[in-house]
């Protein structure tokens, strides 16, 4: 099945620089704390089973950012492997409520520790976890793991860690940008996710593209911009603080939450305080772009039911697209040459999902 997409914007635009490199370090408007809002709202998200999933809106969605961090973390496990062979440690760094605890054993490692700010979240991931374990074939391997309710923006982990190993992998999925909030938060947060890995170990993760977030912004005639599943709001517009940048973004039903812009120029340069250097930076289009050329990652993409099935043939599918969210996919299937069906996301899940870049820092020695 062929692959489509709408045309995304491009980087660049919008975000102001208002000091150099040299002076991020200068003192910061102070902000009220915004962790307890996050955790009190994934502490009260409630858990559904797949019947409810599938009839979501962003059902597909959800599904492609599970299949590209599943073809990240892969990459990045075959990377560990090949440089230094032997047991493998990870750390996920708001682990959630254990949605890549499968990625994690498919993946083979040895140990995990999972660490969340939300309480209910984590006792979910350690219950997957030992689920995982009780379902799984005598002679399969399965991987340690310790489980961490911890502020990762304020409390220092090595502290509460049961052992003194240090990591090949740090993973932090849809996490940092909460950190954001001010320079003293988002530093604990890198030291966290940097200062126990190995040389050569790596950081890897997503989040929300400032670049793009302040682009649609400035485009838009109001504070806000979005679409049928999702909302992002601002305070207001024309200039962007470094840190504590505020804006909220709400993402049918999963997601209602304060979050602050990562200006990423600055993210890399405060990981060179953790001897880090930035080996990758996309965009979610960019990455999927890249790595849906291999059949391997095509395969695992119509596994994970990452796209939607379309074909213009079939007037009655998907829904007849009465508001015209499959008109990109409708004009690629006009084009010479293409195979029916194809696999695609609606015009509103693309938009949603090219907010996000994937990042990967590598430890140097």
């Amino acid at each position: 099945m062929d692959s489509v997409q709408t045309d995304w914007p491009k980087d660049g635009g919008g975000m102001k620089r208002r000091r150099d490199d040299e002076e991020i370090s200068s003192t910061n408007k102070q902000v009220p704390d915004h962790g307890v809002k996050v955790a009190s709202h994934y502490n009260k998200l409630q858990e559904v089973g797949l019947a409810a999933r599938s009839q979501s809106r962003i059902f597909f969605m959800r599904n492609f950012n599970n299949w590209l961090k599943s073809v990240l973390i892969g990459e990045i496990l075959e990377q560990v492997r090949g440089a230094e062979p032997g047991p493998v440690s990870v750390l996920d760094l708001g682990c959630g409520k254990g949605g890549d605890l499968l990625k994690w054993r498919k993946g083979g490692i040895d140990h995990l520790v999972c660490a969340d700010i939300a309480e209910v979240s984590v006792e979910q991931c350690r219950s997957r976890y030992e689920d995982m374990r009780r379902r799984s074939h005598v002679r399969e391997k399965i991987f340690t793991a310790q489980f961490i309710t911890a502020d990762c923006s304020k409390e220092l982990l090595s502290e509460k860690l049961e052992s003194t190993e240090l990591f090949d992998i740090c993973s932090c999925q849809f996490v940092y940008h909460y950190s954001f909030e001010s320079e003293t938060k988002a530093d604990m947060m890198l030291r966290n996710a940097c200062e126990r890995l190995k040389p050569g170990g790596f950081f890897i993760g997503t989040t929300p593209d400032a670049f793009e977030l302040v682009k649609r912004l400035e485009a838009s005639d109001s504070l806000s911009f979005g679409n049928q599943i999702f909302d992002v709001s601002f305070q207001s517009k024309g200039s962007y603080p470094l840190f504590g940048c505020q804006y909220h973004f709400s993402l049918e039903g999963v997601v209602n939450v304060p979050e602050f812009l990562v200006y990423f120029p600055l993210l890399e340069h405060m990981a060179k305080r953790y001897r880090m250097r930035l080996v990758l930076k996309q965009r979610f289009w960019q990455f999927f772009q890249e790595r849906v050329k291999k059949e391997q990652h095509r395969s695992l993409m119509a596994k994970m039911m990452a796209l939607e099935t379309y074909s213009h043939e079939d007037p009655g599918q998907p829904s007849e697209d009465s508001t015209g969210e499959y008109c990109h996919a409708k004009e690629y299937c006009g084009r010479a040459g293409v195979k029916l069906p194809v696999g695609t996301l609606s015009r509103s899940e693309w938009e949603a999902a090219s907010i996000y870049l994937v990042f990967v820092f590598q430890k140097m020695s």
